[in-house]
Parts: C-alpha cells; structure tokens; sequence
C-alpha cells in the first residue's frame, strides 16, 4: 500500500514546511523540512500498541502507547518524565489526560465538537488553549491557538488519507501522538527563523549594520582616514583580524563625538547662523512706556499696619455663662440619695419549699 503523505505548514501562509509525515498502516516516520526523519513510530495491531524508536537506532524504544476500551497509556523509557494517561468519559465526547499515572492530576482535557477537537488546560476557567478544525472535505487539520478564531499555529494537508478518520476518539490520540511538538524542537524552529532573517539582512553584513553604505572607492580607504559625511568627519575603522582586500562590509563607520555639540557653537550665545542674533535685546523684551504700566489697585492705600494688625488686640473676653451660677455641689451631686428604699416583693412570701417542690405538691 502507497504510503500517505500529511505535509505541515507553519503559520496561515502555506509558504514554510514545518514538517512532514510518512503515514502507512505499519507505522510514521516524521521528517523535518530538510526531509531528515527525526521521529520513527510503529504499529503493533497484534498487542494494540505504538512504540516511539530512536530514528538511528530502531531497536531501541523511547516511548510505548497502550491502547484498551478505556483510554491510552503512556510509557515512558527517559528518566524524569512522568507516564500520562488518557481516558474517555462523557460516552467518548471527551478525553481526560492525567499527568502522573492513572491517578495523577489532571493536565488537559480533549473535547470533541463537531467538525473539530478543543483542548482546555486544566485550571484555567475552561479557556481553550488549543482548537483541531477539520476540514469538512478532508483535506486539512487546522490547529489554532487560543480557540476556535484564535490564531493559526500550523495547518497539516492531507494526501491519500481521509481526514475524518482521526475525528474517532481512539484515532485521534494516535494522531496525537506523532503530531505533537516537544520544546526543542520549537526552539530549533525558532533558531532556525531567526538565521533566515539574520542571513536576508540588507548588505548581508557579519556584524549586523545596516546603516548607509558608502561607495566603493570609499570602502578601500585604509584604516585612520577621514571621511566628510554631512559637515561632519568620518573616521573609517577596520576591525581586527579583517582582511584588507575582500567585501567592503567589513569596515565599520565611526563617528566620533557624535552626540556632542559642534566646535564652532558657544555654549550660551546663539551661533552666528541663527537669524534672531541680529535682534537687539531691546526689541526682544520691550518694557513699554510708563503711562503704560498697570495702575495701583486699591489695596495699596491701606496701611502695612491695618493689613497685617492681629485681631488679638481688641478685647474679645466672652460673658460667663448662666451654668457658672450653679453651684459644683448642685452640678455634680449624685441622685442615689434621693433614691427609696426598696421594699420586699410578694416572692418572699411563698415559702422555699413551696417554690423547690413547684407543682409537685399539688
């Protein structure tokens, strides 16, 4: 049987190949996009299992997925990573992944949506992280990051292989599996993405400057020589260890002083140049006539001795009060004098006994 090819696209634009799958009925080679496998799998419908090789070693097994009626479970053979299980609920609407072994923690949840599979990580108020959109031709598998409109992380493209399949839950862990990215290899996809733009840079420069480039009659000046670059002088520097005959990229402008004033420039005086030195100082800061000046307000008429004159001066005694007739004796006499005595209540009358036995001599 022909093997099927799934082709990987990073980002919307079907531009940049990520990666590449061999898909055939006895197993998955993953190749990155300079076609070199990094990722072997294998099928054993006999002991429903998938084992994860090392590509230059294929005897040598890395991971082994079980399969059963329940869910999937996860073996790990590198030390430090902890076995995931998977397990269906929901009548198989949903996966649950648990990081640990059947009875760890719940890490995500996998949710089947019509045309499409959400994954929520756990703890996060039921966002979605990430969205599996099938194409309803069966084409292509769109993950996207965020939710159903979020941003599109890759698109995987079909050839001889029906999408629909992997829209069962049993095949959609095995789709799972050989699809998912561990962080190196993002990293070196990034490393990678960052060379491309590094090595596109205008000039194409080892030291990365992109400022304006001189002629070549310029860039052949020896090393200590003086270039005139808009009223100023350019000094041309060669770093160490360069050749003297090559690419003309390998000589640095430096200006030196570049952010101090011009020599010719008096700190304090405007420079010759300026047009507002040939205004006097008179007509700059004209102070006008004296009848022009702003007429004394009405305050000024006041003495300083009236305007600044404590109000403490005048004799502002306050009246004594009609409670200072009161006598202290009368203000603070207590009222427990005036009070009667008092008088036994009716209860005294009824004997203890009376009142201990209740109704109980009745």
């Amino acid at each position: 049987m022909t093997e099927s090819v799934i082709t990987e696209f990073s980002g919307n634009q079907r531009e940049s190949v990520s990666r590449v799958y061999y898909y055939s009925p006895t197993g998955v080679r993953v190749a990155d996009r300079h076609d070199v496998v990094r990722r072997l799998y294998r099928f054993d419908p006999s002991s429903n299992t998938i084992t994860e090789n090392l590509p230059s070693q294929p005897g040598k097994l890395l991971r082994r997925f079980v399969f059963d009626n329940y869910g999937m479970l996860e073996e790990t053979f590198s030390f430090g990573q902890p076995p995931r299980t998977f397990r269906y609920e929901n009548g198989g609407r949903q996966i649950v992944m648990r990081e640990g072994g059947e009875y760890g923690a719940v890490g995500k949840t996998f949710t089947f949506e019509g045309n499409g599979v959400a994954e929520t990580a756990f703890g996060r108020d039921g966002t979605i992280e990430r969205v599996y959109s099938f194409d309803p031709r069966g084409e292509t598998v769109t993950i996207r990051n965020g939710g159903w409109y979020g941003d599109v992380d890759r698109i995987l493209v079909f050839e001889r292989l029906d999408v629909s399949v992997f829209l069962d839950p049993e095949a959609f862990l095995q789709f799972l599996v050989f699809t998912e990215k561990s962080a190196r290899e993002r990293e070196t996809e990034i490393d990678e993405e960052v060379a491309k733009i590094r090595e596109s840079a205008p000039g194409g420069s080892r030291f990365a400057y992109t400022g304006p480039r001189h002629a070549a009659s310029e860039g052949n000046r020896p090393a200590g020589t003086e270039i005139p670059v808009s009223g100023q002088r350019v000094q041309a520097v060669r770093p160490s260890g360069a050749r003297s005959s090559g690419r003309n990229d390998t000589i640095i402008d430096f200006i030196s002083d570049s952010d101090s004033a011009p020599r010719d420039t008096r700190r304090g005086y405007p420079a010759a140049s300026d047009r507002s030195a040939a205004i006097p100082f008179e007509e700059r800061y004209p102070r006008g006539d004296e009848e022009d000046r702003m007429s004394r307000g009405e305050s000024s008429r006041i003495p300083l001795e009236e305007r600044f004159r404590s109000s403490r001066e005048e004799d502002r005694t306050l009246s004594k009060g009609r409670s200072a007739n009161i006598p202290l004796e009368e203000r603070f006499q207590g009222t427990e004098p005036n009070k009667d005595d008092l008088t036994p209540g009716q209860s005294t009358r009824i004997s203890y006994e009376e009142r201990k036995a209740g109704r109980r001599l009745q």
